[in-house]
């Protein structure tokens, strides 16, 4: 393929209508491009051609009994992407919009995501179109019941980790775990995210905000700067909102704007200890209704059906779902003064709201920004191999290091004079590493 158009035509064709994969592609091709080209070897084995395919994709009927003894079905995934560098690692999604087109992007992405970590983890994703809100406790067992009666034949340990995503937390992941030890008949770490008196690590929920927080903090080492006294605007209500918030208030920050699936909150007083904790207690219970916030804390203001975005802040960090942030947003965020946009969620900007934020402000990829989520489920992996447990202080030290590091590799990567594209480094480094560990297993 002579450019990049080219070869974009060439994915389009061979993946028709899956928009989220073409534009997670697009965006690693237009960063490697030409790095990969320079490296003759490289094309003559066809490595981009093989590193956009899937190495296998199973797709599965899923049927259960909801309580009222009616039988449904739902459509079961499992994209196992790339195990060059190791089985294959990545968390299983729980969602009414979840499609092949969504697991084959964030496959992708964990592929780069887990290079990146340095530990020895492929890419993988996988999930169902079936939606947990509203389902009773029975009604979700016997839903991961049936999901995992599938999906454990092609699992392992060695094989393929699943974790947990978005609709799975450690109630999910536990009826997933019960039911794969049921089947394989012997117990082992072949999913992250357990629960702690059973394999899981400390901190894992907290992971992923944690990491972003940690990773935020290095880029504003370089302007020698620091989150302390910084306005921050985040989205989401779940888990990576949660751990973000939590240590964003730790490093001094204030938190002033929260979101969920029904609009955003303006706390204008900033997220407190007892306010970060109501968010933990509305995950657990499945309320997930930012209005419900504002009933609580008077203060606060609640505006429905609005992002966060329109509010003035000095960072902004998406910690929701893919392409919750367009160009409009990123408009708005930087007339508003925002310094510094970083993607927590997966893809959290579309393409050109990511391009307008890398030419303008800071920005910061996904796939590097919140890969301490799945660092602590590596972290989980090699605490069950050992049978051994790591304090809550090892696990976070560890997790620091491996976020630093990941900075590192943006800057080495992405440096141009005095400025870093974190978009190019994130790619040019996770690609450079699976792709040497392709060239030198041949063709499979």
């Amino acid at each position: 393929m002579k450019t990049i158009a080219e070869f974009m035509d060439m994915v389009k064709a061979k993946s028709p209508n899956e928009p989220e994969f073409h534009q997670a592609v697009e965006e690693v091709v237009e960063s490697i491009w030409e790095i990969y080209h320079q490296n003759p070897k490289m094309v003559k084995a066809k490595i981009l051609e093989r590193i956009i395919e899937p190495e296998r994709s199973i797709i599965f009927r899923v049927p259960w009994v909801d309580d009222k003894g009616e039988i449904q079905v739902n459509r079961g995934y499992r994209v196992q992407f790339n195990s060059a560098i190791g089985p294959y690692k990545g968390g299983i999604r729980f969602h009414p919009k979840v499609t092949l087109s969504t697991l084959k992007f964030l496959g992708f992405e964990q592929t780069f995501k887990n290079a990146l970590t340095t530990l020895p983890m492929g890419g993988g994703k996988g999930g169902s179109d079936f939606d947990p809100s509203g389902k009773s406790d029975g009604e979700i067992m016997r839903f991961c019941q049936s999901f995992m009666t599938e999906l454990f034949r092609h699992i392992g340990p060695d094989t393929d980790v699943p974790a947990g995503d978005i609709g799975v937390g450690g109630r999910e992941v536990g009826y997933l775990f019960g039911q794969y030890k049921r089947l394989a008949n012997h117990f082992t770490g072949v999913l992250t995210g357990k629960g702690q008196t059973w394999g899981g690590s400390k901190i894992r929920p907290e992971a992923t905000g944690f990491g972003a927080v940690y990773f935020g903090e290095e880029v504003l080492k370089t302007q020698n700067d620091s989150f302390k006294g910084k306005r921050v605007a985040i989205s989401g209500f779940g888990n990576v909102s949660w751990g973000t918030a939590m240590k964003l208030t730790e490093l001094g920050a204030k938190v002033v704007a929260i979101s969920g699936p029904d609009g955003y909150i303006l706390d204008e007083d900033g997220l407190d200890t007892d306010k970060i904790e109501f968010m933990l207690e509305m995950r657990s219970s499945g309320r997930n209704r930012a209005e419900d916030y504002s009933d609580k804390y008077k203060n606060a203001k609640f505006f429905a059906g609005k992002k966060p975005w329109e509010v003035k802040c000095d960072v902004a960090m998406t910690c929701a779902i893919q392409n919750e942030c367009n160009k409009e947003d990123v408009e708005l965020l930087i007339k508003n003064g925002c310094k510094m946009l970083l993607e927590v969620s997966n893809m959290g900007c579309t393409a050109d709201a990511a391009k307008l934020a890398a030419e303008k402000i800071i920005f910061a990829p996904g796939k590097a920004v919140n890969a301490g989520g799945v660092a602590v489920s590596g972290l989980e992996m090699s605490q069950n191999s050992g049978r051994i447990s790591w304090t809550e202080e090892e696990v976070d030290a560890k997790l620091h290091q491996i976020m630093k590091s990941i900075h590192e590799q943006c800057v080495k990567y992405g440096r141009k004079g005095d400025k870093v594209n974190y978009i190019n480094g994130a790619n040019v480094g996770g690609f450079m590493k699976v792709a040497t560990a392709m060239m030198e297993q041949g063709v499979c």
